[in-house]
């Protein structure tokens, strides 16, 4: 399967720490971010690596070069930054079939395996996560059935209907990427995969959700912390 990690960005809220290098070379825990992405997705199955780059995006090559841990790497170039779907579509042409999605500044505790088992008795699951409602707000919120099948995306709303919210981590099928060329842009000029999975959904396709360890999306210097407390409470369980 291949793996598209989205790793175009600067990370302004990171301050200094993007003044000259890209987000995804910031240390947690003694290691580039995206080595830890580019680990989960291997470990999830991952027999390619499809690495959307940007801001910096020589440096990336530079310190990864063609293969992580054997696993082969393509760079894709995505020279405007226009949201999450922008960055998928930029991959087409370097996936063959469903793939996994696993955003480039996402760490996560555990394996995102469960995402990858849960597609295989649907056309595409979503990795997630229950959050509270005041978090809940702030972002989109994942609608299911009673069985776990996503029925709709809901995109920031002051009364939510419900606190599950996708994690950064998604297993999906190639016709993602004619839902993105549907895609309308938001008032920021982004274009949103949330918006795509939903036409997914409303088109009939069965859109799982898989349960998967904690997350931590890396933004601010806080979150380096955290993130680096995660992987270290993680190398210490398993050894």
């Amino acid at each position: 399967m291949d793996a598209v990690i989205p790793a175009a960005g600067r990370g302004s809220r990171l301050g200094k720490l993007t003044d000259d290098q890209p987000k995804g070379l910031v240390d947690v825990a003694g290691r580039p971010l995206l080595a830890h992405v580019f680990e989960t997705a291997v470990e999830a199955g991952a027999d390619e690596l499809v690495v959307i780059v940007g801001y910096e995006a020589a440096q990336i090559v530079d310190r990864f070069g063609d293969t992580f841990e054997g696993v082969p790497i393509t760079y894709v170039h995505q020279r405007e930054r226009l949201g999450l779907g922008h960055a998928v579509l930029q991959a087409e042409p370097h996936v063959d079939g469903t793939f996994l999605l696993v955003n480039g500044d996402n760490i996560f505790a555990g394996s995102v395996a469960p995402a990858v088992t849960a597609v295989e008795e649907a056309d595409a699951a979503l990795a997630v996560e229950e959050v509270s409602p005041t978090v809940a707000a702030t972002t989109g919120v994942i609608e299911t059935d009673e069985t776990g099948r996503v029925t709709g995306i809901v995109e920031k709303v002051a009364e939510p209907s419900s606190t599950l919210v996708t994690t950064g981590c998604y297993v999906l099928p190639e016709e993602v990427f004619h839902a993105c060329e549907l895609v309308q842009p938001s008032a920021e000029g982004e274009y949103q995969l949330g918006e795509a999975v939903g036409l997914l959904v409303r088109a009939g396709y069965e859109v799982a959700t898989g349960r998967v360890g904690e997350p931590v999306n890396v933004n601010t210097p806080d979150d380096i912390e955290r993130a680096s407390g995660l992987v270290r409470e993680e190398s210490e369980t398993d050894s």
